[in-house]
């Protein structure tokens, strides 16, 4: 059955729904003040949830970069021509206007953890109670050679919504006839969507129309990837012929990039294409880093059941960011501990209350017109992690009927989720 727009925003809205018991205290007659960095899928639903259902008992300011948000989730299908740019971008006007929030557009350079104040780059220092962190991704540049923020340019990792995602697709649009598409596809863990796999779907839909005899080339660190089976059933039955993939076991390894030639070196051959998307190995986003919660993966350690960092007991962390046991770095984990955080912010701070924490994910994955897969899980908060308790995947040789409505569903829980971040 398809998920509606209304249906998502009831279920994912439940946990923090449940918490919206009236209000302990107000520390006299100041609000306490709460700052959030980053303005995704984790933040933006953070900073909403927190605004509304403290009924203006908490002083909500949003950081975050950009006026226009664009999406990763449903990028791919941006490439795939599913979408339009301007369908996957989103503004902060509602969270404003309608949840009393203080959005800034600016970027987040410093915390200070002692005196409890985030520094921006216009200059401002900004005072918090209480600190969302949820920074999105970083690249571990140095993990392949030849990569960098210049290399970038000429081989998108399309990892990062909005210009590089447009870059890439016009890179595709402008192959050769009978050119080559490549991939390098990341380490885990990654940022999921914009899935790889996924990608290379919508990459082939669109050269099936317009460059047939084209190929595409994945060079895989991984010996295997998620939903593997799904997508090479998929490759197969819509794009006999088109698709190669190479894992870390054949290849022997990835030894570097050069943008300038537009190759892959692995132990095994040096590989050429006309494209070349180059995904890398990531950690948490820069702020994080600088704030010093992270730990020697690169990633953030929170408390599963609150989403507080190990690192400092008045900050949180969400989403991609963190060390986040068997979620996976989604945008629907994001928003579903966003709301998990929200409740224990509000417990913190007003003295609100907390119910046990319950996450939820499901990763949606286009492969061709109306042929959607999906994988996802239930999850609670251990001590030491956020665990799996229960998942489903899409199977193989499932009927074309129930393939659509999958993909009917993710059109309903983009809506939903959209609309659950920024009002």
């Amino acid at each position: 059955m398809g998920m509606t727009r209304r249906q998502f925003t009831r279920m994912a809205g439940a946990v923090a729904l449940a918490s919206a018991a009236p209000l302990g205290f107000v520390h006299g007659a100041a609000r306490p003040k709460v700052v959030v960095i980053g303005g995704g899928a984790g933040g933006a639903t953070a900073a909403r949830y927190i605004a509304k259902d403290s009924k203006g008992a908490v002083d909500v300011t949003l950081i975050e970069p950009t006026r226009m948000y664009y999406t990763c989730f449903f990028s791919n299908l941006y490439i795939g021509g599913f979408r339009d740019l301007a369908s996957i971008g989103h503004t902060y006007g509602k969270l404003a206007s309608d949840y009393g929030i203080n959005v800034v557009h600016d970027w987040a350079t410093g915390v200070d953890r002692a005196g409890k104040t985030v520094s921006l780059s216009s200059g401002v220092s900004v005072p918090y109670d209480a600190l969302v962190v949820s920074p999105g991704i970083d690249f571990k540049y140095e993990t392949l050679p030849g990569y960098s923020v210049e290399a970038a340019g000429r081989m998108p990792h399309a990892y990062k919504a909005g210009t590089q995602t447009a870059l890439l697709k016009s890179q595709i649009n402008a192959m050769p006839a009978g050119g080559t598409f490549m991939m390098v596809a990341p380490p885990n863990p990654y940022r999921c969507p914009p899935g790889p796999y996924e990608r290379v779907s919508m990459v082939a839909h669109v050269l099936k129309q317009t460059n047939p005899t084209a190929k595409i080339l994945i060079i895989d660190p991984k010996t295997k990837f998620s939903k593997g089976g799904l997508f090479s059933e998929g490759w197969e039955k819509h794009y006999p012929g088109m698709v190669e993939w190479i894992g870390g076991d054949v290849h022997g390894g990835i030894r570097s990039v050069n943008a300038a030639e537009m190759s892959v070196e692995t132990d095994f051959d040096t590989f050429r294409g006309d494209v070349v998307n180059v995904i890398p190995a990531q950690k948490a986003g820069h702020i994080a880093e600088v704030a010093g919660l992270t730990d020697a993966s690169g990633w953030c350690p929170i408390v599963p059941a609150t989403m507080q960092s190990r690192m400092d007991p008045s900050i949180y962390v969400l989403g991609d960011a963190t060390v986040n046991g068997d979620m996976p770095k989604s945008g629907f984990s994001a928003n579903s501990q966003a709301k998990v955080c929200a409740m224990a912010v509000r417990h913190a701070l007003t003295g609100s209350k907390m119910f046990p924490a319950r996450f939820r994910n499901t990763c949606w994955s286009l492969i061709e017109t109306n042929d959607g897969v999906k994988v996802g899980a239930n999850y609670e908060a251990t001590d030491e992690k956020i665990a799996g308790t229960g998942g489903f995947i899409s199977q193989t040789g499932e009927s074309a009927d129930l393939r659509k409505k999958t993909y009917e569903e993710s059109v309903g829980w983009y809506q939903g989720i959209t609309t659950d971040m920024f009002g």
